[in-house]
């Protein structure tokens, strides 16, 4: 029985939760790829991505600062162009583009953006600007920096926002962070299940946990937040 009653959720993924960086297994489905995300379609879950800006203002899927882990290049993701990043290959497929995840997934089940902010944050509003205006589909944007969800509220006031919290932020560093970003959903570290600040957030907006990644953690989820952001034995 869940601990707490949230409000409303329009990016309820139901009970599949948010596949993290796509449904990947290994070097055939790779994180953050399409066939990941494909294969996270086919189960009905939403899908939980990491967002970089490219050298020139393009949105890729892409989590780390460079290439190296996933690509096997040390080419880093903010300084190189779309053209150049096309180059690499993840897996057997491209480094994806937000609008291919986009025309991948159609508004067929919601989408969690994570905003990996760089030193670029005054870039991020008409890039996402540019890449989700016709998008008609389900999703939020969020980030660690909570900035960013200010300045959407502030620019995008139709896009969903979200704040990214770890458990060892501190509570005055927490307290000012949510003020600042005025978010409209939490995804919050699953360390943090259960604890009061994140009781009470959840009777405000609708509080996400990541990333679930075993069936203990799973059940947690299940009482303490409003959805899971898992993986490997984390899928419910």
């Amino acid at each position: 029985m869940r601990s707490s009653r949230s409000v409303p959720d329009p990016l309820d993924p139901g009970a599949k939760g948010f596949a993290h960086r796509g449904l990947h297994r290994g070097s055939d489905f790779p994180e953050n790829s399409l066939l990941a995300f494909a294969a996270a379609l086919e189960i009905g879950a939403g899908i939980e991505c990491d967002l970089r800006l490219t050298a020139d203002d393009q949105l890729v899927v892409f989590h780390d600062a460079d290439a190296k882990r996933m690509c096997g290049s040390p080419m880093r993701i903010g300084l190189s162009s779309l053209a150049e990043l096309g180059r690499l290959r993840l897996g057997d497929g491209p480094v994806p583009t937000l609008e291919s995840l986009l025309t991948l997934v159609a508004g067929r089940v919601p989408l969690l953006l994570e905003a990996k902010v760089d030193g670029d944050l005054w870039r991020w509003p008409p890039a996402l600007a540019r890449a989700l205006g016709d998008y008609a589909g389900p999703f939020g944007v969020m980030s660690f920096d909570a900035r960013l969800p200010r300045l959407i509220k502030t620019n995008l006031p139709h896009v969903r926002r979200g704040l990214v919290i770890k458990d060892s932020l501190g509570a005055w560093q927490r307290f000012w962070a949510l003020r600042l970003a005025n978010p409209q959903f939490l995804a919050v570290e699953v360390a943090a299940l259960g604890k009061p600040w994140v009781e009470r957030a959840r009777r405000r907006a609708p509080v996400y946990s990541w990333t679930v990644r075993n069936a203990d953690q799973r059940r947690q989820a299940a009482v303490h937040a409003d959805a899971a952001i898992w993986e490997n034995d984390g899928r419910p």
